[in-house]
């Protein structure tokens, strides 16, 4: 325990005491701190970690996934395409790959470096632009109809407000030409956990961080809201300091989902429940979404 600081140790404690409950989605913790440096680096290694598809999915899973995506987004060589919260870029270069022109926007970033050093590795540079930018404000700058397809997929929209998620799919709509078509992913509402839980580990290296460290979870559902909340309280175990990280997360069922993509300007939209079939891991998990504009 060498360096612990008994009051900050002390603090930490009674701040966890004192913490409010139930958390409130959105007020008590909003999203990850993704922009941080240190933080973007540890969520790049999940990214990678072929053991596990927490972040990104096993290469095997993401190439299927990308095959069901080139049919479903009538996707042809010479095409282009905006990633919406893109990630470290193995959906975007596999699509350059193809003949596809990318253009991917992500708030990481550690990420983004690596996306632009896969695209540099894999020849595909010339194919790949990679933005850093809080899509929020980065999507009304797409907004020209240049796009013939999009990706927003694994349940990232989620993490955006209600408001905020339909300005979002407004402007994903506004991105694409006429005809141009969205690919969306959330969980299945009626496979979201909507229990409370509590639970609680320790580690020396992972998301939280990379020496000794404990980590105090606990998860609440919003009935009126539709939403989750996953508030993490991590403890530095070398020096006492406290980390408070929430994720907040809305639950949309099918219907009002499909509502939503048409109040914000496509045209048609089909959903796909269980990847239509895709041989995933967690496909029971997740409903896929394609939607025209």
């Amino acid at each position: 325990m060498t360096g612990l600081n008994d009051e900050l140790f002390s603090q930490a404690l009674w701040r966890i005491f004192h913490r409010s409950t139930p958390a409130v989605p959105w007020r008590d913790g909003a999203n990850l701190p993704w922009d941080e440096p240190a933080f973007s680096q540890r969520m790049l290694r999940e990214h990678l970690n072929q053991g596990h598809g927490a972040a990104s999915r096993q290469r095997p899973e993401i190439l299927r996934q990308v095959d069901w995506l080139w049919a479903r987004l009538d996707l042809q060589p010479g095409a282009r395409l905006l990633d919406i919260t893109c990630g470290p870029g193995l959906y975007a270069v596999e699509l350059a790959r193809r003949g596809v022109d990318v253009t991917g926007v992500d708030f990481s970033p550690a990420s983004l470096a690596y996306a632009r050093e896969l695209a540099e590795a894999q020849g595909q540079a010339g194919r790949c632009r990679f933005i850093q930018a809080d899509v929020r404000a980065e999507l009304p700058r797409q907004a020209g109809g240049e796009y013939d397809a999009a990706l927003f997929i694994y349940g990232q929209l989620a993490v955006f407000t209600r408001a905020e998620a339909a300005a979002l799919l407004t402007g994903a709509a506004g991105a694409l030409r006429p005809g141009g078509r969205l690919a969306l992913e959330l969980l299945n509402f009626e496979r979201i956990d909507k229990t409370h839980s509590t639970w609680w580990y320790t580690d020396d290296t992972g998301l939280w961080g990379d020496a000794p460290f404990l980590t105090l979870g606990e998860r609440f559902w919003d009935a009126d809201q539709r939403a989750s909340i996953d508030r993490f309280w991590v403890l530095d175990l070398h020096t006492g300091a406290l980390q408070e990280i929430g994720l907040s997360d809305n639950g949309y069922e099918r219907e009002e989902l499909l509502t939503l993509l048409r109040a914000s300007g496509f045209s048609q939209a089909a959903a796909y429940p269980a990847w239509d079939g895709l041989d995933l891991y967690d496909a029971d998990e997740w409903v896929a979404y394609v939607a025209q504009r």
